[in-house]
């Protein structure tokens, strides 16, 4: 693609030799032109002047043997490329389509089974790089049908379509240097005057009147392909302007059978200058015998969609359970499994190569099915998409069973089925060669599965020698998948950081992630964040997205009744007579809650790891006077925890490193909790201590119930049992008065705003901390969405929105929100710490 591009930006679009044959056979068409008459096939008498290419071929052809009956003959016609029945092949090597493929083959058209799939990857040298996935019917190892085509165009700035020239290859004439190989330096932007692009080319207007690009061909990568399915993604390069970008791609020549999905998609690129305006979610599926239309479905996805189409999102953060398959032991091939009563027999249960591929099937089947339901498909096609994942993700529980339990071949086995389309669904890259099983002893190995023939029998799996650079690899493979942890840093947009945790792959009932791995992960941070505060637009914000809340109410009591003697006897009537029916989990005979409560970072098996990671973050916090937010998922209800420096050391919050905002947003599809268990973890809100210094609760967030609902009691005003999803923003508007709380419009500028937090007086954790936090929930300035954002202060609005009504198709939410200010660390906090910490820079030893 980069020579492409750079041939056109030198040369224009129609420069000789565009579809030129790289072969020395000068007579064979090349498969970029064979691709660009597949897609738009013309009839043989479509020109006049076939007479002398007829004249031409006929003189030249080969004649057979002496005494042979054959006619001399005019070779015969068929529209454009497309061969059919009786075509003679005319290429001297092989044919550029094979001749009896498939009808898919034939006609130029591939059936789309699912996609497109647009994922966000980095940004880098204020180019932006993502990603488009499509999965088509069939494939295997046959030469199959040509592969397709990308084309990428901009439509012009997201705003003011009309108001300047765009093109791919930058905005304003701005020098952005070399790259992936492409020289954009030295192009001047054409005047207004000039129907042109900046290569020369003339521009494609719309049919709605804006101005576009004209397009840039990207050609496909085949990640993997077996008798079923074939994965194609098309890797995206946008050189970023001064303004926001609105980019159009289409991929000609897909067949969609059913639903709305279509190949041409839009989404939107921010200004150089600018912040990614997110969106964030989790647990984005329905457990097991959930009445789904008593849920209305995934409704809250026309929200998302409507916000989307008001003010576009840059970007999606899957926060876990993109998908949930928790099916397979249901209705899916576990189910015999599952059926077992003696635990040691399930232990024992082979994993072999049917059941791997009746698992293998489940999983595709299911990505399929879920990713191409409606709304959520038109919402992944056009918002960018960048995940982690978690247990549903595999199976409910994964990870926080009983080690012994967990190391059985069947959660080995699902494990790494899960991970591989895990990898090309979510993230779009080429899977492992070989998944385990049992009655292959090279797919066995602690160190990842060797190549087993019989699972590549008819299959392609791309060797990717690269790896993208946004990933940070864990130190060792997991002890249930094993393959390496994947977690991310990336930047979104001018001034905002990323950082998502893998907090499944190394997971087990005593741990999250090993130590080698935080190792990695906090030496990559420092490099970044290092990198970043030399530069001309340093990250003043870092987002770090955990699949649980790191920063919630205890449950500790609730774990040691649970796993205490007590429960014994009702397990063993359990186990004999199916006494307690569901309250105990069909694995490994244990409460069913408990794997719940095992998996977050609050339960005891985990408190030493809780604090590492926190006071690992305070430090980053401190190094680099860089504001950090928390966002976590999976426990089905809304609420903002937050941890901050004790009052009695009297920091304020612009200055606090410790401060720092878990936002929770669960679910936005599955069911709430009972508005008991909501009220519940409200009661056990209390105040507690990190470490002298810290302190953590939830925030006082919402005001009121949800339209007029009653889905909490009165007095519990920090958790909300209904469906969600949560919108972050920016404030960095050059000219708005940047009012950070819920009384936005006052007059007051930046400087009074802070001088305001310096002064706020602050009581306890159960009080405002600091002015964003004042009036916070459905009065705040960030849940107008007249104002959100819209401050010039640096903060970040945060919005909440919850969903009024289960049963309206629409997804209506009422809107929550609240403000978390830049951090502005000048030592304060280590100038009052108590005499036992007060140690010169404390800050990056005490972890």
């Amino acid at each position: 693609m980069a020579s492409h591009l750079r041939d056109d930006i030198l040369h224009g679009r129609n420069h000789p030799g565009d579809h030129s044959s790289g072969t020395r056979w000068r007579h064979e068409e090349s498969r970029s032109y064979a691709r660009h008459a597949l897609a738009n096939p013309r009839e043989a008498d479509g020109r006049d002047g076939s007479k002398d290419l007829a004249d031409f071929l006929n003189s030249t052809r080969i004649e057979g043997p002496r005494g042979s009956a054959a006619h001399r003959s005019k070779p015969l016609m068929v529209p454009g490329n497309v061969r059919g029945p009786g075509a003679q092949n005319l290429s001297a090597e092989k044919p550029t389509v094979a001749v009896g493929e498939a009808t898919q083959a034939n006609t130029g058209t591939m059936e789309v089974k699912c996609g497109p799939l647009l994922n966000y990857r980095r940004m880098e040298n204020e180019t932006w790089y993502g990603s488009v996935l499509i999965v088509t019917k069939g494939g295997g190892l046959g030469e199959g049908p040509v592969a397709p085509e990308l084309r990428l165009r901009t439509l012009g700035p997201a705003q003011t379509v009309t108001s300047r020239q765009v093109g791919l290859n930058g905005a304003g004439g701005d020098p952005y240097g070399v790259v992936n190989g492409v020289d954009y330096g030295g192009f001047e932007q054409p005047s207004l005057a000039t129907p042109a692009l900046s290569n020369g080319v003339q521009r494609q207007e719309t049919t709605g009147g804006g101005s576009s690009s004209e397009d840039v061909k990207v050609e496909s990568t085949k990640l993997y392909s077996d008798p079923a399915n074939t994965f194609w993604r098309f890797d995206l390069q946008v050189p970023m302007q001064q303004s926001e970008l609105h980019c159009e791609y289409d991929i000609p020549g897909l067949s969609f059978p059913t639903g709305e999905k279509r190949d041409k998609q839009n989404f939107f690129i921010p200004a150089i200058s600018e912040s990614m305006r997110i969106m964030f979610h989790s647990c984005n599926g329905f457990s097991v015998g959930t009445d789904e239309n008593a849920w209305s479905g995934p409704a809250l996805w026309n929200d998302v969609l409507r916000v989307h189409q008001k003010t576009p999102f840059h970007v999606m953060l899957g926060g876990g359970d993109q998908i949930y398959n928790d099916g397979i032991r249901v209705h899916g091939p576990l189910r015999e499994w599952t059926g077992i009563g003696n635990p040691k027999k399930r232990r024992e249960y082979p994993f072999p190569e049917k059941l791997r591929k009746d698992c293998d099937n489940y999983y595709v089947d299911n990505y399929i099915r879920w990713y191409s339901m409606e709304p959520f498909a038109s919402a992944n096609g056009q918002i960018p998409q960048l995940n982690i994942w978690d247990d549903h993700d595999i199976i409910d529980g994964f990870g926080s069973y009983v080690d012994e339990f967990m190391r059985c071949s069947v959660f080995r086995g699902i494990g790494g089925t899960a991970n591989k389309y895990y990898l090309l669904f979510q993230h779009h890259l080429a899977p492992p060669v070989s998944t385990f099983t049992t009655d292959a002893v090279q797919t066995t190995s602690n160190q990842g599965a060797g190549a087993d023939p019989r699972q590549l029998e008819n299959t392609f799996v791309l060797e990717e020698h690269s790896i993208d650079p946004s990933y940070i690899i864990g130190s060792k493979p997991g002890p249930y998948v094993a393959e390496h942890s994947r977690s991310i840093f990336c930047r979104m947009g001018a001034r905002i950081g990323f950082f998502g945790i893998d907090a499944r792959t190394e997971r087990t009932r005593k741990q999250v992630n090993y130590p080698e791995t935080y190792h990695i992960i906090f030496d990559r941070l420092r490099k970044e964040l290092s990198a970043s505060k030399a530069s001309s637009s340093p990250i003043t914000h870092l987002i770090v997205l955990l699949g649980i809340p790191i920063a919630y109410p205890r449950l500790t009591w609730l774990e040691n009744i649970f796993s205490s003697p007590l429960i014994a006897p009702i397990k063993f009537l359990n186990k004999r007579f199916g006494f307690g029916g569901g309250f105990f989990n069909h694995f490994d005979g244990s409460v069913d809650l408990l794997d719940d409560l095992d998996d977050h970072y609050t339960a005891r098996t985990h408190k030493k790891e809780r604090l590492y990671l926190v006071e690992q973050l305070q430090s980053l916090s401190a190094e680099f006077s860089v504001r950090i937010t928390i966002l976590g998922g999976d426990v089905h209800l809304a609420a903002v925890g937050r941890f901050y420096s004790n009052p009695k050391l009297n920091v304020p919050v612009l200055h606090d490193h410790r401060y720092i905002a878990n936002i929770i947003s669960s679910a936005i599809v599955n069911k709430p909790p009972p508005q008991a268990v909501a009220n519940l973890l409200a009661r056990r809100n209390k105040i507690h201590h990190l470490d002298p210094d810290t302190d953590e609760t939830l925030m006082t967030f919402f005001d009121r119930d949800p339209g007029n609902s009653n889905k909490t009691s009165g007095w519990n005003h920090v958790t909300m049992p209904s469906r969600n999803f949560a919108m972050i923003t920016e404030n960095h508007e050059p000219g708005a008065n940047g009012a950070t709380n819920g009384h936005a419009g006052n007059g007051t500028d930046d400087t009074t705003n802070l001088s305001r937090q310096s002064t706020l007086k602050v009581k306890d954790g159960h009080s405002c901390l600091h002015e964003g936090e004042v009036d916070a929930g459905s009065k705040h300035k960030a849940a107008d969405m007249e104002q959100h954002g819209k401050g010039s202060d640096g903060s970040l609005d945060v919005c909440i929105r919850v969903e009024m009504d289960q049963h309206d198709l629409e997804g209506k939410t009422q809107l929550y929100g609240m403000t978390i200010p830049i951090l502005k660390y000048d030592g304060a906090a280590e100038n009052v710490m108590r005499k036992r910490d007060a140690i010169q820079g404390i800050i990056n030893q005490k972890v």
